[in-house]
């Protein structure tokens, strides 16, 4: 699956490929199951300085799989052994090359597609939380605490003995509590709720923004006193101006690329003995692709949507 242009969903298209033998410390996996990322239909969408050159654009950063080839100089696996796999170009497909350095052995207790939706977003949260220092005691204020990675943060922030505050709409508080937080409602008033939620917490210490809200942006810096413990992966035109941590692939941010490659083996044994759990909100055939894209545009999904070649 690939985009065959610039603009919306409507540019994808299903292309034949034949991967072949896999190169020097690759492997060749069958895909069981793909993940869905707004980084994906960010890519392709229409704006200023598309690059005709760069198309058509293979998709996919993530993916669960299993083994069917090794080439020359792998170390570690052999064919049928089932893998997730991250960060991968090209996961939107039936079979994909990938390095092996990339992999990581597949949880048991996670099915295919949960297993392709773990390592985005939980290297994404693990790189907020080392970035902001959080660490037992901390009082942690996600934003977006329903989304793939505020319910990552939020879980892993429980684990390393935060307690937690996380925002979100009332239909998911009853989830946000069984991870271990004190769930908000975002929009109007926001602030006199975190300030409420801080009699049952302590004061907050450090702020995760997965929103990028203006809204998100603003009570963060107004309960966190330390602006270097207020991390956002979304808000990136007012990081520098809030002088707060911005994180991630966007202008300026600070990719985090050791913390999070480092951060693979770490989430797989955290989900191998239950302590991580990764919510599908939906699975999708390959050739659904561009509905899938669409469901993820309108920003309201409770969890990963995943791809099913």
């Amino acid at each position: 699956m690939v985009a065959s242009g610039f603009g919306g969903p409507e540019v994808l298209r299903t292309v034949p490929t034949s991967p072949g033998d896999p190169g020097p410390g690759n492997v060749l996996l069958e895909v069981r199951a793909a993940a869905v990322n707004p980084i994906d239909w960010k890519m392709y969408a229409a704006g200023p300085g598309n690059d005709p050159s760069r198309l058509p654009l293979r998709l996919g950063l993530e993916v669960a799989g299993v083994v069917t080839a090794v080439g020359p100089s792998v170390r570690w696996l052999s064919p049928g052994d089932e893998v997730i796999a991250w960060r991968v170009q090209g996961g939107y497909a039936s079979h994909l090359e990938v390095s092996e350095q990339v992999t990581c052995r597949r949880p048991r207790t996670l099915d295919w597609p949960a297993a392709s939706g773990l390592l985005l977003a939980g290297t994404t949260a693990v790189h907020t939380l080392a970035a902001t220092g959080t660490h037992d005691g901390d009082v942690v204020l996600v934003h977006g605490g329903s989304g793939g990675v505020g319910r990552m943060a939020v879980q892993l922030a429980v684990l390393r003995g935060a307690r937690v505050i996380a925002t979100g709409s009332p239909d998911v508080h009853e989830d946000l509590q069984a991870l271990g937080a004190v769930p908000v409602a975002h929009g109007p008033g926001l602030l006199e709720r975190v300030r409420e939620a801080e009699r049952t917490t302590g004061p907050v210490t450090v702020a995760v923004d997965t929103v990028g809200s203006d809204e998100a942006l603003d009570v963060s810096v107004a309960v966190v006193a330390d602006r270097l413990r207020v991390a956002t992966i979304a808000g990136f035109g007012r990081a520098a101006s809030l002088g707060i941590r911005a994180l991630g692939g966007g202008p300026g941010a600070d990719p985090g690329t050791a913390v999070r490659d480092a951060a693979r083996a770490q989430l797989a044994e955290l989900a191998a003995d239950g302590s991580l759990d990764v919510r599908v909100a939906r699975t999708f055939p390959l050739d659904d692709a561009a509905q899938a894209h669409r469901v993820s545009q309108e920003g309201h999904a409770r969890g990963k949507l995943v791809l099913l070649p």
